[in-house]
């Protein structure tokens, strides 16, 4: 067993800024755990760019109006004074990656470029052509790789959270290299492991391994979720991938057009048109695909993402990503021909408790969870794009500072025998278990429920069923066995433990759901179609107790916005 005063599981960009910040004390051990590959991690497919008042292309912006605009955008479920921290500090985290050496786009005097983004008063989001998470992730990694107290485990999977009730004890890893369970001692633990978009398996903007494991390990030990029925459906995935075109194609000019050749935003949002928010422009393309007015039919229509009049250079210049998947996935070329898209399931605004947004702490004392995974809350029922990149250096930066003052005043607490034993007990009887289900048939059951009966429209009948069915799932879960009984990357036993953690994620958002009687944000009920802000302007947390689920609420903060009507 290894001790360390810091372990950050996740190498994403909130687990690397945290990391960083944590190492700036050369006197503490820190420990970065991730089951890919660092640069592999999912903050890397991020393309549009990230939010922050610069005021490069217009004087006029500021903070007050980036947090007025997320606030918004948000549906007022956001809790006001975390995003007004979050606004207020994006600018410096920003100069800080540019002096890191982060490759920014540049306007002809040399200043860091902004573009328009969707639900924002004035172009704000910082951008590298569109590959910003990519060179994101690797100036955050070249960054950690310099500081000689932090330790990297690559390819680990986080098991279990070591902890006595109150205050967190360490973390139990798989290697997945050689089949080992490994137990690491802590002071403090970091949960930065990333979204459950992939609930939605057949169409998500994620990484398959996106599985959402450290939101599942926290409710799986009792503690709270937040929000967890706000997902976000993002209106440009590729038609028969899901794969993402970034918002920078609408933030660059792109149009949106239905077989009529309409530019039917203008039916939905007149002002902003294709800029409005993601969570509006998702439901407008499914409207029109409903109405009649999309290219095919049933699970195969689509709209057309029009980029031509931008031009072969701009193209090239501002979009090259997007042009070659465009080509890669579904046959066009931009330059020449509309794209086929559709919305698809992206990113997840709810995620584990987080009762600090200054510190990141969870209700478990030494336990903290900062980016996807955490909710703060920042995005509230909707979050903007370029927020997300923003948010995990914001709240890294400062969780890290947190994490490190906070284990400066405690020791490490010792494991019982059982404790040390947990993970290698759990993996034994795994690769025991015997049973007749097929992993990849449970898989493929619970994406076709959460698209259909939790996805951009929901009513009650489909949210029960999808409960119920969801439940039934996990039982089926206990009879998945691991065919593959080998100990040296075994993918398999992997796998049926990430779908464990799918399941019980995808349960508790249709369950958040069936008890939100509104439609606020990403979570659109036909049956509740209006925002109830007298019953409902408040978070919804879940627990889980054995195999039954609870829900309470709590209060939003509001502190300079009123609710308002949300127009566009």
């Amino acid at each position: 067993m290894r001790n360390y005063d810091v372990v950050v599981v996740g190498a994403g960009g909130a687990g690397l800024r945290t990391a960083i910040e944590c190492a700036r004390d050369s006197s503490l051990r820190v420990a970065v755990v991730s089951k890919v590959y660092p640069t592999r991690s999912h903050t890397g497919a991020a393309q549009g760019g990230l939010n922050a008042a610069l005021g490069n292309a217009t004087s006029q912006d500021s903070p007050e109006f980036h947090a007025f605009d997320t606030v918004k955008g948000s549906d007022f479920l956001a809790d006001q004074d975390a995003v007004y921290f979050m606004c207020k500090h994006a600018p410096e985290v920003v100069y800080e990656l540019d002096r890191w050496g982060v490759p920014f786009s540049r306007m002809q005097d040399g200043r860091i470029a902004q573009r328009p983004f969707g639900g924002a008063s004035f172009p704000r989001t910082v951008y590298s052509a569109d590959r910003t998470g990519h060179v994101l992730l690797h100036t955050l990694f070249e960054q950690a790789l310099a500081r000689d107290n932090i330790d990297f485990f690559n390819e680990f999977f986080l098991l279990d959270l070591l902890h006595n009730g109150q205050r967190v004890k360490g973390v139990v890893l798989y290697d997945i290299r050689n089949g080992e369970v490994v137990n690491l001692r802590a002071r403090a633990v970091v949960l930065a492991t990333g979204g459950f978009a992939r609930i939605y398996w057949q169409r998500s903007t994620n990484a398959t391994g996106n599985t959402g494991d450290g939101v599942a390990v926290a409710l799986l030990n009792g503690l709270p979720l937040k929000d967890m029925e706000f997902i976000q459906f993002h209106p440009t995935g590729l038609a028969k991938t899901g794969i993402l075109l970034s918002e920078a194609c609408r933030g660059e000019g792109g149009y949106l057009i239905n077989k009529l050749g309409e530019r039917f935003m203008y039916r939905y949002a007149p002002e902003k048109m294709e800029l409005a928010p993601r969570d509006m422009v998702s439901r407008a393309i499914e409207y029109e695909i409903r109405e009649g007015r999309g290219f095919g039919e049933g699970t195969s229509a689509y709209v057309h993402l029009d980029l031509r009049h931008l031009g072969e250079e701009k193209i090239k210049e501002r979009l090259p990503q997007v042009r070659q998947l465009a080509i890669d996935f579904e046959g066009v070329d931009p330059v020449h021909d509309p794209v086929p898209i559709r919305p698809t399931a992206h990113y997840c605004m709810g995620g584990i408790h987080v009762e600090n947004y200054m510190t990141s702490s969870t209700p478990l004392e030494g336990l903290y969870a900062v980016g996807e995974c955490a909710c703060v809350s920042v995005h509230g029922a909707n979050r903007l794009g370029g927020n997300s990149l923003i948010e995990l250096l914001v709240f890294g930066k400062f969780c890290g500072i947190s994490a490190r003052e906070y284990v400066k005043q405690v020791d490490f607490l010792e494991l019982t025998p059982g404790e040390e034993r947990k993970g290698a007990e759990f993996i034994e009887k795994l690769m025991r278990r015997e049973g007749n289900q097929k992993l990849a048939e449970v898989r493929r059951k619970m994406g076709d429920v959460t698209w259909q009966k939790v996805g951009i429209f929901r009513d009650e009948s489909s949210l029960q069923s999808a409960y119920e069915e969801l439940s039934e799932l996990l039982q089926r879960w206990e009879l998945i066995p691991v065919v593959d009984k080998s100990r040296i990357f075994n993918t398999n036993l992997v796998e049926v433990i990430e779908l464990r953690n799918m399941l019980h994620l995808a349960r508790a958002v249709a369950y958040c759901a069936l008890h939100r009687r509104e439609s606020r944000g990403g979570h659109y009920r036909e049956d509740y179609p209006e925002r109830d802000d007298e019953n409902f302007l408040k978070h919804t947390l879940v627990r889980q107790e054995g195999d039954k689920l609870s829900v309470e609420y709590r209060e939003v903060r509001i502190t300079h916005h009123q609710p308002a009507e949300r127009k566009y």
